[in-house]
C-alpha cells in the first residue's frame, strides 16, 4: 500500500513512520510527505532517517513538491494539515478570550473559526483525491476532526473517514483502572464497549469484559477512578452523578467557568506555547545537520508537548502531572494503521471512528458525522448500533451539530449569516453580540495577514 501524509512536515509525523516502521505487516511499501514548507517537511525527513536506521527494510520515504503529485497513485492518504500555522491558532484562541469566552483549537469559538478557515482547503484536497486517487481512502486527522470530515464527505462519501486518539486512550485507560489488560479490547468474544458522540464530544456508556459491565462499579470507586486521567478531570462525584465516562473535551462544557478562570488570564495559550516550542525546535534542527542530533532533539520536544497537554484543564482540577503511559506520544497513529489494516485485510475490526451517521443516532441526519463505535471491512467503516442516548446527550450533541453543520455551509457559500449562527448557537459563546464582534474581529484580523 502507498500512504501519503498532507502536512508532511508537522511534528507528529514521526510518530506515524515509527508506528509504520514496527508494522509486522509491513503492510505500506512506500511513504510520501507533502508539506506547503520545504524546511519543515525536510526536518521532519532527518527525523524519520534516524527512525530507519538499524531496520532491515525501512519503509522507503519521498517527498512530493505538490499536491497532486503526492495525491497520484495512493492507497490511503492521511490528512494532518494546519491551515494557517499557529499563528492562525493563536489567533483562533486570543479573540475570543478577549471577548470573555473560552478560545481553544476545537472547542468553542475557536475551533469555529478554524472550521472557517480549514474547510475549504480540505474540501479542494477532497476534490483532487477523487479526480487523481478516486479509489484512495482519506483518513482526516485534520482537526476541528467532525466538521471538516463532514465537509470532505460531500465530495468522497464513504470514503473518508475521521480519526481521534482521545476516544480509543478513554477506553484503554477505563479498562487498565478497574485491572484489566487492555488488550482484551481486541477480541470482540471478551469485550464490548458504547462510545458515542461526535469528535471531542462523547461519552463511554459501557464497557464490557467476559460478559460483565465493569463501567458502573468504576464509577463508584473513588480510588479506582483517582487512577487515570478522566476520573481526575471529572471528580468521582460528577462522572457518580453523570453514569458515564466523558471525553476529556467535555470538561469545556462541564466545567466551563473554572476552564475559563485558568485560561482567560493566561501568559501563553497552547497555540503560543506550540508556535514558539515547534518555531524553536524547527530553527535548532535545521541547524543541527545530523540526524541523531536532530532526532533527539524532536524526542526532548515532543515529551515535552505530551507533558503540558490540557494543562489549563488538569490546572483547573488540582494541577496534577499526566501518566507515564499517556506520555508516549501519539495513539492517532495506531488508529490510523489499524484502520488501513483494517479496510485492506478486510478484517470487521472495531474502532471508534468519525462516520456517517445513517440510524445510529435517529435524531441526526443520515449524513451528519458522528465519533462511534464502527466495524471496518474493506467496503469500509459502518457504525454499529448503540443504546438510546439520553436526553442531556443528545441534547449537546445535538446543538453541537448544528454548530458543525452552520459552520461547512459558512465555509462553503461564504456566508456570513451562517457563520454568525454557527458561532451564536455554540453553548460557550454566551451572547450573539460577543459572537458577532468575535466575526467581525476575525475577519478584520485575516485581512492583515
Amino acid at each position: 500500500m502507498r500512504l501519503s501524509i498532507l502536512g508532511g512536515g508537522g511534528f507528529r509525523v514521526p510518530l506515524v513512520y515509527r508506528a509504520l516502521l514496527d508494522d509486522p505487516a509491513r503492510s505500506v511499501s512506500e511513504l510520501t510527505l507533502y508539506d506547503t514548507d520545504p524546511r519543515r517537511v525536510a526536518v521532519i525527513s532527518d527525523v524519520l532517517a534516524r527512525l530507519a536506521q538499524g531496520r532491515t527494510r525501512p519503509v522507503p520515504v519521498r517527498v512530493a513538491e505538490t499536491l497532486d503529485a503526492a495525491l497520484t497513485g495512493a492507497d490511503f492518504v492521511f490528512s494532518a494539515i494546519r491551515v494557517g500555522g499557529t499563528a492562525g491558532r493563536i489567533r483562533d484562541e486570543r479573540i475570543p478570550l478577549s471577548e470573555g469566552v473560552l478560545g481553544q483549537e476545537t472547542v468553542g469559538a475557536g475551533g469555529v473559526l478554524y472550521g472557517l478557515r480549514t474547510i475549504p482547503v480540505a474540501l479542494h484536497v477532497a476534490e483532487r483525491v477523487a479526480a487523481l486517487s478516486p479509489g484512495a481512502w482519506v483518513i482526516n486527522f485534520t482537526n476541528p476532526a467532525g466538521m471538516v470530515t463532514e465537509a470532505m464527505a460531500q465530495v468522497l462519501g464513504d470514503r473518508v473517514i475521521g480519526i481521534c486518539d482521545s476516544p480509543v486512550g478513554l477506553v484503554r485507560r477505563a479498562a487498565r483502572a478497574v485491572g484489566a489488560d487492555p488488550a482484551a479490547l481486541e477480541d470482540p468474544a471478551r469485550s464490548g464497549y458504547d462510545y458515542v458522540g461526535l469528535n471531542h464530544l462523547g461519552w463511554l456508556r459501557s464497557l464490557t469484559l467476559d460478559g460483565t459491565d465493569v463501567l458502573p462499579g468504576l464509577l463508584g470507586d473513588a480510588t479506582a477512578l483517582g487512577s487515570f486521567e478522566e476520573g481526575r478531570l471529572f471528580g468521582p462525584e460528577w462522572l457518580g452523578v453523570l453514569g458515564a465516562l466523558p471525553n476529556e473535551y467535555l470538561h469545556y462544557y462541564y466545567f466551563r467557568r473554572e476552564t475559563l478562570h485558568s485560561v482567560r488570564d493566561t501568559r501563553e495559550t497552547r497555540g503560543e506555547f506550540l508556535d514558539r516550542q515547534q518555531g524553536g525546535f524547527f530553527e535548532r534542527a535545521a541547524a543541527a545537520g545530523a540526524p541523531d542530533a536532530v532526532y533527539d532533539l524532536w524526542e526532548r520536544t515532543r515529551l515535552e508537548r505530551e507533558e503540558t497537554y490540557m494543562a489549563h484543564s488538569r490546572e483547573a482540577t488540582g494541577g496534577w502531572q499526566r501518566d507515564s503511559d499517556d506520555l508516549e506520544g501519539g495513539g492517532y497513529d495506531r488508529v490510523a494503521l489499524a484502520l488501513m489494516h483494517a479496510i485492506a485485510g478486510d478484517s470487521g475490526r472495531r474502532l471508534i471512528l468519525n462516520v456517517r451517521n445513517g440510524t445510529t443516532v435517529p435524531q441526526l441526519a443520515p449524513d451528519a458525522i458522528v465519533e462511534t463505535v464502527c466495524e471496518v471491512t474493506a467496503k469500509g467503516a459502518r457504525p454499529l448500533p448503540c443504546a438510546p442516548l439520553r436526553e442531556d446527550q443528545l441534547g449537546l450533541m445535538l446543538q453541537i451539530k448544528a454548530v458543525e453543520r452552520e459552520t461547512v455551509a459558512a465555509a462553503l457559500f461564504k456566508d456570513r449569516d451562517a457563520a454568525l449562527r454557527a458561532l451564536a448557537l455554540h453553548p460557550l459563546v454566551d451572547s450573539p453580540a460577543v459572537a458577532a464582534r468575535i466575526l467581525q474581529r476575525a475577519a478584520t484580523d485575516s485581512g492583515r495577514t
